[in-house]
């Protein structure tokens, strides 16, 4: 790959790729997909946002009517290189990206925000029966997937599925067996799954402290959990953790807090009773508390770059060299302590 767009969140773009840092892939296809309420349109937003800012212009189609401009906004969007586009159904959103890609030269990411929630046109047409147009819309996907993927190559051009996280329900004795291994699933059908590069789940976390509040005991955000479903990038099944704002002017992934997580296992970062000492080999040293991590990483200039360098290392180039614990990189991240302020 030789572009990608940032995430956000830095700790999910070193674990994207094996080898380097790197975000949502370009001339591919990528699927965001969520338990509800854990952020998917708030993470598409900041993703926009900064497609834009290397130039791109950014097609959202919202079929759930829940996105606003003052939303896009706050997320750091510029509405004069964003188009907005009701999805009136499928075949619409599909028809209208074949058309756009071949009208523009420009660098288009397409948003399509949600698929779970478009109907396609027999579903608007027809009966509330969904017997009456069941695998309709997977039928309808995988044509269209068929005659966008090359060109959407040959464009450069991004596109971002947002989906729904649905629980698997077992069909019979062998579903359970296999709904035991793979409790959720998402609509679209396998076309999808074959056209998708990456494939990001968000879910959200089991820790009694997944609610972000401010002094006040206010929630203006959620920690949420990731997990890679899907990678061409030789990182399928690594995961992360970062929080996402919502109640506060300024909205969208905060990872600095999550990066403690990140580097917890480093032979960097030792402890001894309430305190944690960060050394580096070119003789830096700090001692601290978890409690004021999120302080330091925000006003200690110094003490964050290390905290790169560190992350970098251990996520990034250890994982490269196949160097550790295997499992450590594959861990369940809800038992991730991101510290907070006292």
């Amino acid at each position: 790959m030789k572009e990608w767009i940032p995430t956000g969140s830095r700790w999910l773009d070193s674990i994207i790729c094996k080898g380097q840092i790197a975000g949502i892939p370009v001339g591919k296809v990528t699927e965001i997909a969520g338990l509800e309420a854990t952020g998917k349109s708030y993470m598409a937003a900041q993703i926009a946002a900064n497609a834009q800012k290397t130039g791109k212009m950014v097609v959202y189609f919202d079929s759930e009517s829940a996105i606003d401009p003052m939303f896009l906004e706050r997320s750091g969007c510029n509405l004069e290189r964003l188009m907005y586009v009701q999805a009136q159904s499928v075949e619409f959103v599909l028809e209208t990206i074949e058309e756009l890609l071949g009208a523009t030269d420009e660098k288009l990411v397409f948003i399509w925000d949600s698929l779970a929630f478009t109907p396609s046109i027999s579903d608007v047409e027809g009966d509330f029966n969904p017997q009456s147009s069941m695998a309709v819309k997977a039928r309808i996907l995988a044509k269209g997937m068929s005659k966008l993927t090359i060109p959407l190559a040959d464009k450069q051009a991004t596109f971002i599925v947002l989906n729904q996280l649905k629980t698997n329900i077992p069909q019979g004795p062998s579903a359970r067996i296999v709904a035991m291994t793979t409790p959720y699933i998402t609509p679209g059908g396998k076309a999808m799954h074959y056209a998708y590069s990456l494939r990001i789940w968000l879910t959200g976390r089991k820790a009694k402290s997944s609610f972000i509040e401010d002094e006040k005991g206010f929630r203006i955000g959620s920690e949420v959990k990731v997990k890679l479903e899907k990678s061409r990038f030789g990182s399928q099944g690594r995961s992360c953790a970062f929080r996402i704002l919502w109640g506060t002017d300024e909205i969208g992934i905060r990872d600095e807090e999550s990066w403690f997580d990140a580097i917890k296992g480093s032979e960097s970062l030792t402890s001894a009773g309430a305190w944690y000492t960060l050394s580096t080999p070119d003789g830096y040293t700090k001692k601290f508390q978890p409690s004021k991590w999120t302080d330091l990483i925000m006003n200690d200039e110094e003490f964050k770059a290390h905290v790169v360098r560190i992350m970098d290392e251990e996520i990034v180039q250890k994982f490269d060299k196949r160097e550790g614990d295997a499992s450590t990189y594959y861990e369940d991240q809800d038992d991730l302590t991101v510290p907070v302020k006292e």
